[in-house]
């Protein structure tokens, strides 16, 4: 059973750490950097692969070289451990849960509160998809699937009704009534 909650965070208003300058530390940060590119972001690390260096400054990106302490919770909101040591990422887990941050431990899903998933966006319109964890490749194949057949004026279907909510003088019963008509007969037409 799928018992995920899925939400939508500003990250530009929360501070991220993620733990690990490696491959995985990378596509976590270019994933992050991608959907949400004003995320407050520090990376720690021993090393760091070359591509790191690609993250220009126009990201709100801190990197520090550096082993892993736990001082570098202070003040974060969520924390990514993706190191390719597995004492690390347990003690980064065992930090983080001392003091009710968000973690997530890559590819070790008992040791996380949130995944990753598939994103695709058009625009304003974003989707996320998740497989509970259990297949990545099959979420990365539905985001594919997805870029293709949602249309690229996506956005300009969605910038429009915004306007014509603002434009209706009614209650909100009245407002939300009109708008599901409206977007009922739009899902009708595509059949």
């Amino acid at each position: 059973m799928n018992e995920l909650y899925p939400i939508f965070l500003k990250v530009s208003q929360l501070n991220v750490l993620i733990v690990g300058g490696g491959n995985v530390g990378f596509e976590k940060i270019t994933f992050l950097l991608k959907s949400s590119p004003n995320a407050n972001v520090t990376v720690v690390a021993e090393n760091y692969i070359g591509e790191f260096s690609a993250i220009d400054s126009s990201y709100k990106v801190e990197k520090i070289t550096s082993d892993y302490n736990i001082s570098f919770l202070n003040g974060k909101h969520i924390v990514i451990s993706a190191t390719d040591k597995t004492e690390i990422n347990m003690q980064v887990y065992k930090d983080c849960k001392s003091r009710n941050l968000l973690v997530n431990v890559a590819d070790n899903p008992d040791y996380c509160d949130f995944y990753l998933g598939g994103i695709v966006t058009k625009g304003n319109v974003k989707l996320a998809i998740s497989t509970n964890g259990k297949s990545p490749t099959t979420a990365k194949r539905l985001r594919q699937f997805f870029e293709e057949v949602l249309p690229d004026d996506m956005n300009d279907l969605v910038e429009n009704l915004n306007k014509y909510r603002n434009s209706i003088k009614s209650t909100f019963e009245e407002k939300v009534k009109k708008l599901n008509e409206l977007t009922e007969e739009l899902i009708k037409g595509k059949k």
